[in-house]
């Protein structure tokens, strides 16, 4: 986005009575947010949504001088402003009729990668969740996916710092502006977040992270992925929500089941029990339900896969999906042996090893 055209942009946004969805069909009847200010009223008026105050509102000089302020600061602090029309916005993000106008960057965010999940949960974490949500993001690791969550404590804050662990890019979503950081304590945790991966936030730098700031930023934490999952949540929480906004984007929402009488299993349980999530206890459903197939390294010899070590397990299934083109994922079970839980597992085992692969329609079959 040019310079000029970021101005004029970050000054429609600041227009008193102007939000994204209104600003949004501003743009589309004007080439650019430039043009928007030279509109006559008359021309302004035959928008949908535009009355006699919003029009005022936009003769306010103040706008432009906000503006200036938070243009400075993106140039000296090296900030990338990714705007929904842009190539580099979130692609998935803009697909969401709520979506930011403007999204400010820091960090080496590279979104080119179409594994995304969002993990979010309590900030009182328990050591149940905590173990899960490490097992969970090793095991999904090979894959390279990018894990976002909102950098506050408990889930999020974990998440980010096993993604780290694992050199998986992570991306913390932000409820307040980029000249500050919540809370504080995870300072720590900038620079090798920024290492690969980063941060993200509509925010501008006088925002504070406020209650309905963080409420409000629960979209994009939603809308950038392809699947959130709820580790552990209250009967009311932030996740709940996330959660709610992600079904509304018709996304993937997972949920992590937990005791009937653990507080903060309460949410992820309703969840389950209301069909608003797909119960999650392994990396392997995830896989499994998004589809996701990993792709093998084309220099690697295929005769190779004949000295791959094999479980009695594993052996077993592959002797069984090699005299068969291919075969539903319920009738290798019973032909195995083995419940359906432990088999999604062992198949990603095994597909990580490169033997067997994953097709449409829960169908496997033997490389």
């Amino acid at each position: 986005m040019q310079q000029n055209d970021l101005f004029f942009t970050l000054a429609l946004l600041q227009v008193e009575g102007i939000g994204d969805i209104i600003s949004k069909r501003l743009l589309q009847n004007f080439s650019t947010a430039e043009e928007v200010f030279k509109a006559k009223k008359t021309t302004l008026a035959k928008i949908d949504g535009v009355g006699k105050l919003l029009i005022e509102n936009l003769k306010n000089s103040v706008v432009f001088q906000k503006a200036e302020k938070e243009l400075l600061f993106i140039e000296q602090q090296n900030i990338k402003a990714l705007f929904y029309q842009d190539e580099n916005y979130p692609e998935r993000l803009k697909h969401c009729f709520d979506a930011p106008v403007i999204l400010f960057q820091a960090g080496n965010v590279r979104l080119e990668e179409q594994k995304i999940i969002s993990i979010v949960g309590t900030r009182n974490m328990t050591t149940y969740g905590s173990e899960f949500t490490k097992k969970f993001i090793e095991e999904l690791a090979p894959l390279n996916p990018i894990i976002v969550s909102g950098f506050a404590y408990g889930v999020d804050i974990v998440s980010h710092q096993v993604a780290m662990d694992n050199g998986l890019q992570t991306i913390g979503v932000l409820a307040h502006g980029l000249n500050q950081i919540y809370p504080k304590n995870h300072k720590k945790y900038i620079a090798k977040m920024e290492q690969n991966g980063g941060f993200l936030t509509e925010f501008w730098t006088h925002s504070q992270p406020d209650k309905e700031n963080f409420v409000k930023r629960n979209r994009i934490v939603a809308g950038i992925s392809e699947a959130t999952i709820v580790i552990e949540s209250a009967e009311k929480g932030g996740s709940l929500i996330t959660a709610q906004i992600a079904n509304d984007y018709n996304r993937e929402v997972f949920a992590v089941p937990g005791k009937a009488t653990d507080k903060y299993s309460q949410g992820s349980n309703y969840l389950i029990k209301t069909q608003r999530a797909q119960l999650l206890t392994s990396a392997a459903d995830l896989v499994y339900m998004l589809n996701w197939e990993i792709k093998k390294k084309e220099t690697k010899p295929i005769q190779k896969q004949l000295f791959v070590s094999l479980t009695e397990e594993e052996q077993k299934i592959y002797d069984f999906l090699f005299n068969k083109e291919k075969e539903h994922l319920d009738f290798i079970a019973i032909a195995c042996d083995f419940p359906v839980f432990k088999l999604s597992g062992i198949l990603l085992n095994m597909e990580l090893k490169g033997m067997v692969k994953p097709l449409p329609g829960k169908y496997f079959e033997a490389i």
